[in-house]
């Protein structure tokens, strides 16, 4: 199942991102595609702030790795930006094990971290369109789909799947 839509303006790129985060399963690995200024880390800070994350929201690409408390739960999201590495033999030191609790992954670039990532529930493409955003949403699992089917009903976006 995949949708597909426009995203004319930073609103609407934090409307998906409120709608995701209203509709969020009880854990997602969520892998964002898209070239330099496609808006990868706009998504994913949108997406962090519906959910809640209060302070600031660092981008990880030299950190590699940012982690954020949700809720009062115990709940963690984890953001990763892989553009930095050279290979994936260079995760082993970021203690991917460590964070395989998190409620939330969000990975940019994980083209770059292979197999050393959990699968891909969500993989979301951006693509730059005239002033906008192309996003097309991709579900690659059960919870992902059904996900979707949540997101579509509330998001009042058009798309297709």
């Amino acid at each position: 199942m995949s949708i597909d839509f426009f995203l004319p303006d930073t609103q609407s790129t934090e409307a998906l991102a409120e709608a995701l985060a209203q509709t969020l399963p009880e854990r997602a690995v969520v892998f964002l595609h898209g070239e330099l200024g496609a808006g990868k880390s706009t998504l994913a800070r949108a997406l962090l702030r519906a959910l809640g994350v209060t302070g600031p929201i660092k981008s990880p690409t030299y950190a590699l790795v940012e982690r954020y408390p949700l809720d009062g739960g115990g709940a963690e999201a984890v953001h990763l930006d892989l553009y930095r590495i050279a290979g994936v033999d260079e995760l082993e030191f970021l203690g991917l094990g460590d964070l395989a609790s998190a409620r939330l992954w969000l990975v940019e670039w994980p083209e770059k971290g292979g197999k050393a990532l959990p699968a891909a529930d969500l993989q979301i493409h951006l693509t730059v369109e005239g002033e906008g955003r192309r996003a097309e949403l991709r579900a690659n699992s059960q919870s992902a789909r059904d996900w979707l089917v949540r997101f579509s009903k509330i998001a009042g976006l058009t798309g297709s799947s």
